[in-house]
């Protein structure tokens, strides 16, 4: 018995391994877009993508046909909304001028692509003040002082990984992306 279930989490171990080579990358970057963090060193987006990667280890067995990178992404954006008193501070990221939930309904629906829907359901919100959040922090980005081409720039830059995630989705149930980069590097 003890042989059986030493192969089993071998197999476990291997299979969430993949998962992570594949997905971690592009959790890593939408984690660093809602903390705010600059490019580089981004210690509380780790933080935050360590917390749900461990989620979803524990949890991998139990998972039974549910997708694990859209697990470990709705994981993901709970603990950013449970914690979001911690980022409010601006940290010169990308949407560093934003409050913490404008940057998670921008990062949600222009980086991960997901449905104005879903996104009022996972928050609590009602669709229209999502709709409303997401027009405002565009707003924002686009009118800053320094904003102009930066603020466009940043905003297709999001829009970006929305269009690389269409254009090679993920593989299988799990979740892995095909290799590939996008032109602007963004995923």
């Amino acid at each position: 018995m003890g042989e059986r279930r030493e192969r089993q989490e071998r197999r476990r171990a291997r299979e969430f391994e993949a998962f992570v080579a594949g997905a971690a990358g592009r959790l890593l970057h939408a984690a660093t877009l809602l903390t705010a963090e600059p490019g580089g060193a981004a210690p509380a987006a780790q933080q935050l993508l360590v917390g749900a990667l461990s989620r979803t280890y524990a949890d991998w067995d139990r998972l039974r046909g549910e997708d694990p990178y859209e697990r470990t992404r709705h994981d993901l954006m709970v603990r950013f909304a449970h914690h979001a008193w911690r980022y409010r501070r601006p940290r010169g990221g990308l949407l560093g001028r934003l409050p913490p939930q404008e940057r998670l309904i921008l990062v949600l629906r222009l980086y991960e692509g997901v449905a104005e829907e879903q996104v009022a359901a996972t928050l609590g919100l009602p669709v229209e003040r999502v709709r409303e959040l997401c027009t405002r922090g565009m707003a924002a980005m686009l009118s800053s002082e320094e904003a102009g081409a930066a603020g466009q720039q940043g905003i297709r830059r999001l829009v970006a990984g929305t269009v690389f995630r269409e254009a090679w989705p993920r593989g299988g149930a799990d979740g892995r992306e095909r290799a590939g980069r996008d032109p602007e590097g963004v995923a």
